[in-house]
């Protein structure tokens, strides 16, 4: 076999190519074939041979195939006229070889097609639609997965403390403002049900109107705010009524993306987690209204006066324009701040926007088009008050009022509570009574007191005093000093002035009531077998210098075995006296007598029941106790006579009716009146009293009043005219007034009553002269209008006792043989011409006051008493000079610190 006819050498090992070589092998046409379609001549066997490939399996076939799409993709072969790779392999350039023309075929789509496979030129660079849709969604669920990240992230904080600073606002009786004090920010939280709807509806109005139905944000509110930023113009309008209040009680005030970013979130959980009109009742309590008002119950009443519920539509949009920024739109304007903020700039930005809140609120169906035409006028707030806060008397009030409360709550609610402020307190007072009964001390005060004048008699002048109504217990007026921010003690309460004769009505009250023990019986027997003795058949002695007597007869003494001798006013002397008539004339000697007939603790227990504090009340069982040696407060003197203008009935005084707590009630005034007295007892001491002020020859009728008003009071004057009283009542008020000469500064721990002798320019001062002057004018305006009653008819009471050496009439067959005794000694006093009766009372711990007490004549310690200079004095002891006992001559009982006030505390 020639070699032309060779069989074809097979590939050996891995030249092998496997079966898919194979088989393009075997396809493979002879080269000693010639080509039929050219029809040329065929080359000769040597010529023709071409040397075949080798294959290196499949993984070599796959790479090879890879390549040729990769070469088809670029565009074809490299020859000039290549058509693209047949199925038959040709050679680079010639028929069937890879060239770069259109024959190209084109790659693989990617999975991000981009740049785009099958496009040409700029096209191929733009990215498809589909491709964008994609990359937005993918931003979107990107934004989301960090939205919710950032939100389980995000924790709504507690509202700050800040926003829940308050005061304490203090009412009047009536309900309407006295002063807003005790904490740091002028603001009274109230609940939604106190915010009237008109106002709820006018910021949704003005600032958003979705706020009903938004998550707690509002995207086209954002995005308004944001185009706005951009064209330059306000960055207000994308927030919330939500997000404001998340911003006012939660966050810092930052303008930072940082605290914008958290209010944000914050805002949609606080629109997820709270009702809508805890959001609402949220942001009005925390918003700033301008004048120093934050929250919408301190803007009604920095504005209009009034409380928010009683707010009207017109109202309420003038407040939410000061929303907008109050600098700007209160009508007072604000030029100190900015030029641009003038009363007059600020009025035409209020009305104007108050104009578009009422049409808006019309527009969003809040307001109907009928009541939007009765506001035709703008509702110009008044202007900004002095804040004067704590000066005149409503320091004093405010005080009262605070310790009141602060004793008497079941809460617990102590004086550090109270200072955190958000309490409303409704107090008792009365503006007109408070503003007369101030008027009327300074009337007092300018006609007579001259400090200039007499340096030495009118210096350190104090007037004090106290208004009750009986049928209450209400303190509706006091008068504390000049002015509570430079007189710090309230001349009201207790001050350690001693009361003097204004004490006798407890003496007879206690007589009338206990009766006088038997004189023949021992005390135990004594206690039981009592008689109760009748004002008018009772007669007792009204000598001067009368030797007081223990109720067994014997004459007593004092500690150092010194008998007593009591004096009477001006030395004066009486015949056998009733105890109306002494009570008229204010005669000492009968009731020194009586109360150690009656007993001095049923005395003390007498004054209690009336309504005196026992630590106000000296203890012990001398004889002066009887004539006011007792320092209790003009609030509970007023109280305690009020006592008896109630028929007997004894009501607490108090300054508090009701406290509230963000609008919810935490103290309600709901003491229980006590009687204790009979009502013909207490009737009785009324009449009695009566006679003081109503009968000619009483020590008080200077304080009649000039429409003929039943007056029933009494006059007190103690020891060297260091204090003088007038306490009286109508059917309807009682009220006390005591006048004193005190320097209280307090830096002077050594405080002294001073003696009044030549004050008002007065030979000395009682308690019928300025104290019954006050009492007068006072009284006049406060019971004007009001209906003139009488007091009730007294039951006859008692029977007649004899007392203080009198002797009892002899029985005798006449038919009325207690006729002649009674009535001579009830008449002689009342001829006297009562000009002559000069009230020099005393007060002291062994002689007692008004007439008679030690350092007055007669007195121990003054002329014609033990230690006086004059002879005389203590029987069986003429002209002697021993001293009183320590704490038992001029000094009346000390300041009163140790003693319990108003509310059964140090000057409480």
């Amino acid at each position: 076999m020639s070699e032309h006819r060779r069989k074809q050498p097979q590939p050996q090992g891995g030249q092998g190519g496997g079966r898919a070589a194979a088989r393009r092998a075997a396809q493979r046409p002879s080269g000693r074939r010639a080509d039929p379609s050219r029809g040329v001549p065929t080359a000769s066997h040597s010529d023709s041979y071409e040397p075949e490939p080798s294959y290196g399996g499949r993984a070599e076939a796959r790479k090879a195939a890879q390549r040729g799409r990769r070469r088809a993709a670029e565009g074809g072969g490299a020859g000039a006229g290549g058509h693209g790779a047949g199925r038959r392999g040709g050679g680079p350039g010639g028929p069937g070889g890879a060239g770069r023309g259109r024959g190209g075929r084109p790659g693989k789509k990617r999975l991000i097609d981009y740049p785009r496979h099958d496009k040409y030129g700029w096209q191929r660079w733009m990215p498809s639609w589909k491709l964008v849709t994609g990359l937005f969604i993918a931003f979107m669920g990107g934004l989301m997965a960090a939205g919710t990240i950032a939100y389980a992230m995000v924790e709504v904080p507690k509202e700050n403390l800040a926003s829940k600073a308050q005061n304490n606002v203090y009412l009047w009786d009536d309900g309407t403002p006295m002063v807003a004090t005790g904490g740091e920010v002028n603001r009274q939280i109230v609940g939604i049900e106190q915010i009237p709807e008109a106002m709820q509806n006018a910021v949704i109005s003005a600032e958003n109107k979705t706020f009903r139905k938004d998550a707690g944000v509002d995207p086209m509110g954002i995005g308004r705010a944001v185009f706005n930023m951009a064209r330059g113009g306000q960055t207000q309008g994308g927030s919330t009524i939500t997000q404001q209040f998340v911003k006012n009680a939660m966050l810092n005030q930052e303008q930072t993306f940082k605290r914008k970013f958290e209010e944000l979130f914050i805002s949609i959980k606080v629109g997820a987690d709270l009702d809508k009109n805890e959001i609402m009742a949220g942001y009005l309590n925390t918003s700033y209204y301008g004048r120093g008002a934050y929250g919408i119950q301190a803007a009604a009443r920095t504005y209009y006066n009034a409380d928010a519920k009683d707010l009207n539509a017109s109202q309420c949009a003038f407040l939410a324009t000061l929303l907008k920024g109050a600098t700007y739109y209160d009508p007072n304007g604000n030029p100190s701040i900015d030029k641009n903020a003038s009363a007059k700039n600020n009025t035409e930005r209020a009305q104007k926007r108050w104009l578009w809140i009422l049409d808006e609120m019309v527009k969003d169906g809040h307001l109907s088009a009928q009541e939007r035409a009765t506001y035709k006028e703008f509702p110009m707030p008044g202007p900004p008050k002095q804040n004067a806060q704590l000066s005149g008397q409503i320091g004093y009030l405010v005080d009262l009022a605070k310790a009141y409360f602060i004793n008497n709550n079941d809460r617990g609610i102590t004086a550090d509570d109270l200072a955190k402020g958000g309490f409303e307190i409704k107090t008792t007072f009365n503006k007109k009574k408070v503003e007369a009964l101030e008027k009327a001390v300074t009337d007092v005060y300018k006609a007579n007191i001259d400090p200039k004048k007499r340096k030495d008699k009118d210096t350190h002048v104090q007037f004090g005093g106290a208004s009750v109504d009986p049928e209450t217990g209400k303190i509706v007026a006091i008068y504390g000093g000049q002015d509570a921010t430079k007189h710090f003690t309230n001349n009201a309460d207790q001050t350690g002035a001693q009361v003097g004769s204004t004490f006798k009505p407890f003496v007879l009250a206690a007589a009338m009531r206990d009766g006088v023990r038997d004189p023949e019986l021992g005390p135990e027997q004594g206690d039981e077998s009592r008689t109760p003795v009748s004002p008018d058949k009772s007669q007792y002695n009204g000598e001067n210098k009368l030797k007081i007597k223990d109720y067994n007869g014997e004459i007593w003494t004092n500690e150092e075995g010194k008998q007593w001798e009591q004096r009477n006013d001006g030395d004066e002397s009486y015949e056998d006296i009733n105890l109306r008539e002494a009570m008229k004339v204010s005669a000492n000697s009968p009731f020194v007598q009586l109360g150690m007939d009656v007993g001095i603790p049923q005395v003390r227990q007498s004054a209690v029941d009336a309504g005196l504090l026992e630590d106000s009340l000296p203890g012990g069982n001398n004889p002066s106790f009887s004539i006011g040696i007792s320092d209790p407060s003009a609030i509970r003197m007023a109280g305690a006579y009020a006592t008896f203008a109630d028929n007997g009935t004894q009501r607490e005084p108090y300054s508090v009716q009701e406290v509230k707590e963000k609008g919810a009630v935490v103290f309600k005034y709901d003491k229980k009146p006590q009687a204790r007295f009979d009502s013909d007892v207490a009737n009785n001491v009324t009449d009695v009293l009566k006679s003081v002020v109503m009968e000619k020859g009483g020590t008080g009728t200077s304080a009649q009043l000039p429409d003929g008003r039943e007056v029933a009071g009494k006059t007190g004057t103690t020891d060297g005219n260091k204090s003088a009283w007038f306490v009286g009542y109508t059917p309807q008020l009682s009220t006390a007034i005591d006048m004193y000469r005190l320097d209280d500064n307090a830096e002077n721990k050594d405080r002294k009553f001073l003696e009044m002798f030549g004050t008002g320019g007065q030979e000395e001062i009682h308690g019928a002269s300025f104290p019954a002057d006050i009492w007068r004018e006072y009284m006049t305006v406060a019971m004007k209008g009001t209906k003139a009653l009488k007091f009730p008819e007294p039951a006859p009471i008692g029977e007649a006792v004899y007392g203080g050496g009198v002797p009892s009439p002899t029985p005798t067959p006449t038919a009325t043989p207690s006729e002649t005794p009674s009535e001579t000694p009830s008449e002689t006093p009342s001829e006297k011409p009562s000009p002559t009766i000069s009230e020099s009372e005393s007060c002291d711990q062994w002689n007692g006051c008004e007439d008679g007490g030690p350092g007055g004549p007669g007195g121990p310690g003054g002329p014609g008493g033990p230690g006086g200079e004059d002879p005389g004095g203590v029987i069986g002891d003429p002209g002697n000079s021993s001293s009183p006992p320590p704490d038992e001559g001029d000094d009346e009982g000390g300041d009163g610190d140790d003693n319990g006030g108003f509310f059964g505390g140090p000057g409480g």
